[in-house]
């Protein structure tokens, strides 16, 4: 019987985050995404006529479209207020993806312009989500707040394997994470918790039209993490990576000395 308002729904793990929670009539779910009309058709076709599923438009680039999607939701849910706030929503730099950082340095005006998408969208953009919504979370019963974060933004992981790739959009989580902890440092004696996840490699379809040379790249960057952790197969499945996220959000408190922390799960660290 828990209020869920999820960012970035239209697809991957944030559409499979509203599969699995709607699945129970009790629990609301409020999804925010910048297509609101294509993701409710999405939602229609692949889930049918959940009531409990309620799709709203919130940019994480526009402040006013957040601003109204908080008001939006404060009527939807009413007195229930919000139990999770899931801040899953980002912008996937593809201009990084693939080359190292040394790499990019004379394309100066793409640089530049990704590495302010990414700080607006992945950084800011939260700062304001979890402002506008504090209010009724903190009026909520669980009062949790998950960012969903990147491995990529692991410092060890990026030492330990001389990971070159996706160094702007790295960057952007690590930014994510500091702020996630400040926000922790103001609101934990309010009860409210602050985390990171990071879910790892997850099969979401980002690379699907790579070129062949960009795919041999990213299979290197696999290939590290094989070698770092013989246990890794490959991608997680999207179904199975949101179980491993619930799960892990669900045991974590303030109490157990989560707070601010960034859970992160890629190569060799295990789930709790």
């Amino acid at each position: 019987m828990s209020v869920y308002v999820i960012t970035g729904v239209s697809k991957g793990i944030g559409f499979e985050f509203v599969k699995q929670i709607s699945e129970d009539p009790k629990s609301i779910v409020v999804g925010l995404v910048r297509d609101k009309s294509a993701t409710e058709k999405k939602v229609a076709a692949e889930l049918g006529d959940r009531s409990n599923v309620h799709i709203l438009h919130g940019d994480l680039t526009s402040y006013a479209s957040l601003k109204q999607a908080a008001a939006d939701t404060a009527k939807i849910v009413s007195e229930r207020d919000i139990d999770y706030l899931v801040a899953n929503g980002a912008f996937p730099s593809l201009f990084d993806a693939y080359d190292p950082i040394g790499a990019l340095g004379d394309k100066v005006e793409e640089l530049e312009d990704v590495s302010s998408k990414l700080f607006q969208t992945n950084v800011v953009g939260n700062i304001h989500l979890f402002n506008l919504f504090l209010p009724l979370v903190m009026k909520g019963k669980v009062k949790k707040i998950i960012a969903i974060s990147s491995g990529h933004a692991d410092l060890d992981l990026i030492n330990d394997l001389e990971i070159e790739i996706s160094a702007l959009y790295a960057a952007s989580k690590a930014a994510m994470n500091v702020i996630v902890a400040k926000f922790n440092a103001q609101y934990k004696k309010d009860g409210v918790l602050f985390v990171s996840i990071s879910p790892g490699a997850v099969e979401v379809g980002h690379f699907a039209d790579a070129t062949p040379e960009q795919i041999q790249g990213v299979m290197g960057f696999m290939g590290k993490l094989s070698t770092y952790a013989p246990h890794f197969k490959g991608p997680t499945p999207v179904d199975e990576a949101v179980q491993n996220i619930r799960s892990t959000w669900e045991k974590v408190d303030i109490d157990g000395g989560y707070g601010g922390a960034f859970i992160s799960h890629f190569g060799n660290k295990q789930w709790l």
